[in-house]
């Protein structure tokens, strides 16, 4: 359980930086896809190459690399 929790969070933190990153180069978020989204059908129209390409590529692979991250770290305090 303790190493569920430790990749949860190593997760969380990559989504936070991930966040920070995608604000400071001025590219759309999961959270504006979705507020997009629900006020218009359209938004589709307003995403642009490198928005599409962060959230589909780019964002998933810092989470996964987060979950490596988490993984390596546990492995090395907890290892027996």
């Amino acid at each position: 359980m303790v190493r569920v929790y430790s990749l949860g969070f190593f997760i969380l933190i990559a989504a936070l930086v991930a966040n920070f990153f995608a604000s400071k180069l001025q590219l759309k978020t999961w959270y504006d896809l979705v507020y997009g989204l629900l006020r218009s059908g359209r938004y589709w129209e307003v995403l642009k190459i490198k928005d599409l390409l962060w959230l589909f590529i780019l964002y998933p692979l810092f989470l996964g690399f987060g979950a490596v991250l988490g993984n390596f770290i546990y492995s090395k305090l907890f290892s027996s």
